[in-house]
């Protein structure tokens, strides 16, 4: 056999590496993971929540509420260590998985009562994510100011989420900041995580949060922030009559696919959760319709 020279076998090796990564993303031989939000579904019980889900194909559910109550541990699913077993059994047996566990804990809150209340509340949602096998739970930044307080508030963001990261390490459990009110552009929130600097802390990136706000383009956001995405949440929406309204997944006026495609490009291997604002915007379709759409439309994009 004809050896190469070392010259030669370092252009080869060049030519074939430039090759391999002008190869074209094939998107028929990705793979989705789809979970759908249960403020989607605010009116149906856990197992109608579950057997749903099994049988539009999607591979998990985020837990916000059942029932209309969102603080999870006065569920009957969750009010117990006997049923929150139980629980977990229901969902393995489906094999299906939950993938979040969506809290309404606030960290931009300074030192007292409030804080505490809000820091004791992420904390018992890590316990039951671990308890479930849940991967991650997600927390607010919410407020947000633009004037002096801005500092104190970063501050009391930071070491909140810090001290989450604490609480959680070595349970399994990630914390994840969802991009949300008026924490929302990408600069403000790489200077957050970056100070934070956790390995057991993330973002959820809500595409539509940042855009409707922003109108940064999703590339530029996930160039700042894709090394802290381990979540996503998915929706469109349109502008009507000067306000937002909540559409069905590719008909809005959003880069959501823009942003799908940049995570699936890029080895994105997290769930893409569609968030169905039904209990906050009781006017949007019914669950049944809109929840049903969603795998449909996800897998025809990937059919491309």
């Amino acid at each position: 056999m004809k050896q190469l020279k070392r010259r030669d076998f370092i252009k080869t090796a060049t030519l074939a590496g430039i090759a391999f990564a002008t190869v074209p993303f094939d998107f028929k031989k990705y793979a989705p993971l789809l979970s759908f939000s249960t403020l989607g579904c605010p009116d149906w019980s856990f197992g109608t929540i579950l057997d749903f889900a099994v049988s539009n194909d999607y591979n998990g559910i985020e837990i916000r509420g059942i029932k209309r109550e969102l603080d999870l541990l006065k569920c009957p699913e969750f009010s117990s260590k006997e049923n929150i077993q139980s629980t977990r059994k229901r969902v393995e047996d489906k094999k299906i998985k939950i993938v979040d566990l969506g809290s309404s804990a606030e960290m931009h809150h300074p030192k007292g009562t409030e804080r505490d209340k809000n820091m004791d509340a992420a904390k018992r949602f890590i316990e039951l994510a671990q308890q479930l096998d849940c991967p991650y739970i997600r927390v607010f930044p919410n407020i947000f100011p633009k004037g002096p307080e801005r500092d104190e508030i970063t501050h009391n963001i930071v070491t909140a989420l810090q001290e989450l990261g604490n609480y959680a390490k070595g349970t399994g459990v990630k914390v994840l900041m969802e991009t949300h009110g008026e924490l929302v552009l990408s600069g403000d929130i790489e200077n957050i995580m970056q100070s934070v600097n956790h390995p057991d802390v993330g973002l959820v990136w809500d595409v539509v949060n940042m855009w409707s706000v922003t109108k940064e383009p999703p590339e530029q956001v996930y160039a700042r922030l894709k090394k802290y995405i381990h979540h996503t949440h998915i929706k469109d929406l349109v502008f009507a009559n000067g306000k937002e309204e909540y559409v069905l997944l590719g008909k809005g006026t959003t880069p959501i696919f823009e942003a799908i495609d940049l995570l699936s490009k890029n080895g994105y291997k997290g769930y893409f959760s569609f968030e169905w604002e039904k209990l906050w915007h009781p006017e949007i379709a019914a669950p049944e319709i809109a929840l049903a759409d969603y795998p449909k439309v996800m897998k025809e994009h990937f059919k491309k």
